[in-house]
């Protein structure tokens, strides 16, 4: 079983730690494998060290369910100590937040792609922990959808926002330590960044492999199967079609009241070509969300059923559903509309996908194959940049 930074941290502190003041960054997912959450078992181990805590987007709890719901500072009622949220008033922590703290540890569970806002929280604390000389110490996580595999076009500047701040894939192929060192060395932020990594985890690992438990880590990610479709299915959030919240099986699900079984299901191959859909089995159903998009009223759509995780590719199959909508329902389809994630201007759609010549290539038709092709090279060069900070074979 994979051994967790939080727990290796507990074995073998580093001696820079000693008598100083600690802060985490961490939600109600950050536990050992045994359970046990960081934050008690940080306290207990570093007696009057812990001085604050942050949470993420969607509260400690993963209370929150949707976007742009925000979350408020309070005193955490286990410990006593001040919890900031870094998805309110602020998403980066301040200089007055940062007053409490000589080290910053960060212990969260990112999902593997680039929309997931953990890893831009962290870039931000990266960023303030260089400009107020605070060291920042990551407790490594899994990647849950493995980290062999990297997928879809790099984010272009004019597209940058909360769910996309530099350059990366959707499905970026890094663990969480891994990001941060990414992030402070290829984007020259120069924080003073350590990683306790993770013992027993291989980079072909699927969350599955890990014998660790799954907790989930924001309210519609509850198992590691949405992780794993998650790169392509989260493109639905940018539009009117219910990509299954409200449901029990968010991202698992997709559909509108205006689709149609056979037609939608038939143009979704023809456009993801011979391979496209390799891995994937999409089973016809109807489903009624309880919340969110189409309230209460039938959708009819489909439940994705990864069978071969090595060959499944989750954003072209997602591109492929994107683009049959597109061209299928030219009068019912709709992008949904700003604001999104902070965003008051741009289409949320160019957020989520990262570059606006990639939606209206979509929009004329363009085949997908194509627009693959038109970004490998850049992809070629992202992975052997991500290649050097490796901490795992």
């Amino acid at each position: 079983m994979v051994t967790l930074g939080i727990e290796n941290l507990l074995v073998s502190p580093p001696g820079f730690l000693a008598k100083k003041r600690v802060g985490l960054l961490c939600n109600q997912a950050s536990t050992d494998s045994g359970f046990r959450h960081s934050r008690d078992l940080i306290h207990a181990a570093f007696p009057g060290q812990l001085t604050c805590l942050f949470s993420p987007q969607h509260g400690f709890f993963g209370e929150k369910q949707d976007n742009m719901i925000e979350s408020d500072h309070m005193r955490d009622p286990v410990t006593g100590l001040p919890f900031f949220s870094l998805y309110g008033e602020t998403r980066r922590p301040t200089g007055e937040m940062l007053d409490h703290l000589d080290v910053l540890l960060i212990d969260l569970c990112d999902v593997g792609t680039r929309v997931y806002t953990f890893i831009h929280t962290m870039a931000y604390c990266l960023e303030a922990a260089a400009e107020h000389g605070k060291k920042v110490l990551i407790l490594d996580r899994p990647n849950p959808i493995g980290g062999d595999e990297v997928e879809g076009n790099l984010l272009k500047a004019d597209c940058a926002s909360f769910v996309g701040l530099f350059p990366i894939p959707m499905r970026h192929g890094l663990t969480m330590g891994e990001m941060g060192l990414f992030i402070n060395r290829g984007l020259a932020v120069n924080a003073d960044v350590e990683v306790v990594p993770m013992l027993g985890w291989q980079r072909r690992m699927l969350f599955r492999d890990t014998g660790l438990p799954w907790l989930f880590p924001s309210p519609n990610m509850p198992t590691p199967e949405s992780a794993l479709v998650y790169p392509g299915q989260v493109i639905w959030e940018g539009t009117n079609i219910s990509e299954g919240r409200g449901t029990t099986l968010p991202f698992e699900l997709f559909g509108a009241p205006f689709f149609d079984h056979r037609t939608y299901l038939h143009t979704v191959v023809d456009l993801a070509g011979e391979e496209g859909l390799a891995g994937c089995f999409l089973r016809p159903l109807i489903f009624q969300p309880t919340s969110n998009k189409w309230t209460g009223q039938d959708c009819v759509g489909f439940q994705i059923h990864v069978t071969n995780p090595l060959l499944f590719k989750p954003y072209r199959t997602g591109l492929a559903m994107l683009q049959a909508a597109l061209l299928l329902y030219p009068a019912l389809f709709d992008y949904k509309k700003p604001p999104y994630e902070y965003e008051f201007e741009r289409l949320p759609m160019d957020l989520i996908l990262g570059d606006k010549e990639l939606r209206v290539a979509l929009e004329q038709g363009g085949a997908i194959r194509d627009q693959e092709e038109g970004w490998q090279e850049e992809l070629r060069q992202y992975d052997l940049s991500r290649r050097k900070i490796f901490l795992y074979s």
